[in-house]
């Protein structure tokens, strides 16, 4: 961990530019971003905050295939969509830039030669899956086949959406092409790995000197450090992304998760020459804090694989924190673009205007910091009647009320009272005050937000408890000088809310200083005092700052999703999108709504055919993530008979606590099957949504371990 750097260089995850913000990504990254950018420079601090869309790679290939356009046209419309709903939504990049940008094109490349005229590059030759009729190789994306674990005829090329298990092209049982729909040919094709098993005892190194980082990231991260590292190409054959920098590399571009890291380098130089800065101070300078915020999807790429490419490089700083959070999901369910299962920045926008800080206080205090967590148009409700209107809204509006009411609007004065409870009460709330700013800010530098949240309310609940202490109302009819003490005191609190909720709510920051009549932004150095409003100082009239929502505009929004649900409901029973016809949809998920249907019944078998199954009910036991596999868990189910190991690919599912005393339907007679060097012996039986999501088929009272189903 740095001790007192001199400068932070703060970047939030690349986002692919094939899709609009939802409420998953803000919470995931971007938001705890803003906050830790917005407080450090609150306080001072020289920060470049740096993000912006990941414009390379298979998906955006996919979506302008999908949307009958070029794939520029699609980064084109997501990167300015993306952009202007991070704007309006004040997240505070001091950059947001794009990978098609001719800087990083040529920032990559430098990068790239840099480490192969060192000698970094192995370069391997193999064959790979070529398509005949589109003429080009096929990235495994564009590779559909049965998998050969549940015989799904829709299998991808990287993974099986059904079973979870993850796949490579060549075992998947006729595979085809998705350009063309023919049957691809191997062919062979030269590529350049970059050997992360020759880098291991580095990067271990400096994994191993930061056992500060979150539980989630160092485990993930001692997995597949455990697991052991292997080389991983960095180019491709494709035909959209950046050209490999070689003579002979003619149709091969540079892999995704090699140029997309880069980006932060490269966009940190273009802010640099727009502010007239060095950009090398930012990068290269050992007194320089660079944090990434990421999701927990992205962690080996940012903790492993790109320290590995700056190890290389040899001139450039490494992360000091990796922040990763977990999922969030929506109303009992997974957030799912394809299934239009999400709440869009854009449309929040549209058709919640002025309520960016309800929105920003929500995400905040339920972040998926240490588990996934939930999002409900019910529990926004609340959160922002009771807490934002009912707590830091009722304060403030009764602290200047009763100021316009008691002495005209002006900040009224103090006098020592001669009480002695009363002079108690006043210094325990100034006392108390002093030590918000601490505890608030060391919260935020830890990436505890939930808790600096909470400690933030806590200053309006101080207010709160004073105002309900002191009575200002009563007291001002025997002692109006006593009332306007405890008035100045409150006000004082409200100029520190001021100050102390502005990285989490910017917009009400903004507001509470209009209301307080402040021409000059107060900022953290000031946080703690009671003098930052001085005698005679003239309020604004009161306003509200936050406004209570009735049932029936919460309505509204929970009505939406439904919909969508019924939407996906009829997709998965087969009817045809009727249900397209509504408008809450993005085009793509009503696209897809009109294509899809029920898989057709498989062969008819005999019930001699079913009576070979043993299908059996057991408990799991143990449950740990696979390494080096994201999809994979390795499950110890008691099955009556000494227990048994089980690999699952449900880990984008299921998190191992979960699962440990669940029962389950298991397959017990099937044949081994080695996967990432571990034996399973046997089947978790699932039911799939019509996303793919999977629940579990637990018997509905509790069973026998082993015992059977017929």
């Amino acid at each position: 961990m740095l001790e007192n750097p001199q400068r932070y260089t703060v970047t939030a995850a690349l986002i692919y530019a094939n899709g609009p913000i939802h409420i998953g990504h803000l919470a995931g990254c971007y938001l705890p971003a803003d906050i830790y950018v917005r407080y450090l420079q609150g306080t001072g601090r020289d920060v470049a905050f740096i993000s912006g869309t990941d414009e390379h790679g298979v998906p955006i290939t996919i979506k302008a295939k999908k949307e009958g356009i070029t794939p520029q046209q699609v980064v084109d419309k997501y990167y300015t969509q993306i952009k202007d709903s991070f704007e309006q939504f004040g997240i505070s990049f001091d950059i947001y830039s794009r990978t098609s940008n001719k800087v990083h094109h040529e920032t990559s490349q430098q990068f790239f030669t840099t480490l192969y005229d060192k000698g970094y590059f192995d370069e391997e030759v193999t064959e790979q899956y070529f398509d005949e009729v589109a003429n080009q190789f096929l990235a495994d994306r564009y590779i559909v086949g049965t998998c050969p674990v549940c015989a799904n005829p829709n299998a991808y090329g990287d993974q099986c959406e059904r079973c979870g298990t993850a796949l490579s092209p060549n075992e998947l049982i006729q595979p085809h092409s998705t350009l063309s729909g023919s049957q691809p040919v191997k062919r062979q094709t030269k590529n350049w790995n970059l050997p992360l098993d020759k880098l291991q005892p580095q990067i271990e190194a400096y994994v191993n000197s930061h056992t500060e980082w979150k539980t989630n990231v160092f485990g993930q991260c001692q997995s597949w450090l455990k697991e052991g590292l292997r080389p991983r190409a960095m180019t491709r054959d494709l035909d959209w992304g950046i050209s490999v920098p070689l003579p002979d590399a003619e149709g091969k571009v540079l892999y995704v998760w090699f140029d997309a890291p880069i980006g932060y380098i490269s966009m940190t130089k273009e802010w640099a020459e727009q502010q007239g800065r060095d950009w090398e101070l930012y990068w290269k300078d050992d007194k320089t804090k660079l944090v990434h915020f990421i999701g927990k999807d992205n962690i080996v790429f940012h903790c492993i694989i790109f320290p590995a490419m700056l190890m290389a490089e040899g001139s450039l700083i490494l992360a000091d924190n990796v922040p990763a959070n977990e999922f969030m999901n929506l109303e009992g369910d997974k957030i799912s673009t394809s299934r239009n299962w999400a709440v869009w920045l854009h449309e929040y926008l549209e058709e919640l205007p002025g309520k960016e800080d309800v929105l920003r206080y929500v995400l905040t205090a339920n972040a998926p910091e240490t588990k996934d967590s939930e999002f409900t148009w019910k529990d926004f409700q609340t959160r922002n009647n009771s807490e934002l209107v009912g707590i830091f809204g009722n304060f403030v509006n009764r602290a200047v009320v009763l100021t316009e009411k008691f002495n005209d609007g002006l900040v009224p004065g103090t006098c020592t009272p001669d009480d002695e409870t009363q002079l108690a009460l006043d210094q325990a709330l100034k006392d108390e005050l002093a030590q918000y700013p601490d505890r608030i800010g060391q919260a935020i530098e830890q990436y505890r937000f939930r808790e600096a949240l909470t400690l933030l309310m806590d200053v309006a609940r101080l207010g709160n408890k004073y105002f309900a202490e002191t009575e200002p109302w009563k007291v001002v009819k025997t002692n109006p000088q006593r009332a306007h003490t405890i008035l100045n005191h409150a006000l004082q609190v409200a100029a520190n809310l001021a100050i102390l909720c502005e990285p989490f709510l910017p917009f009400t920051a903004q507001k509470l200083h209009d209301q307080l009549g402040l021409t000059t932004k107060l900022d953290w150095t000031n946080a703690g005092r009671t003098d930052l409003l001085v005698e005679g100082h003239q309020l604004a009239p009161a306003t509200l700052l936050f406004a209570k929502l009735d049932d029936d505009f919460i309505q509204i929004q929970i009505d939406k999703l439904n919909k969508t649900k019924e939407m996906n409901n009829a997709e998965n029973m087969g009817a045809p999108a009727a249900a397209a016809e509504t408008t809450n949809g993005t085009p793509e998920a009503l696209e897809e709504a009109a294509l899809k249907t029920v898989a057709p019944i498989k062969d008819t078998i005999t019930y001699d055919d079913f009576a070979k199954l043993d299908i059996r009910i057991g408990t799991i036991t143990e449950a740990e993530r696979v390494p080096k596999s994201d999809k994979l868990l390795k499950l110890r189910v008691d099955d009556g008979l000494g227990g048994r190991q089980i690999l699952s690919g449900i880990a984008k599912h299921f998190t191992p606590e979960e699962l440990i005393g669940k029962q389950v339907t298991f397959l017990a007679n099937l044949a081994p099957r080695k996967m990432m060097g571990h034996e399973s012996q046997g089947m978790i039986l699932m039911a799939e949504d019509a996303d793919g999501a999977l629940a579990m088929l637990p018997p509905s009272k509790p069973v026998w371990n082993g015992g059977g189903v017929s």
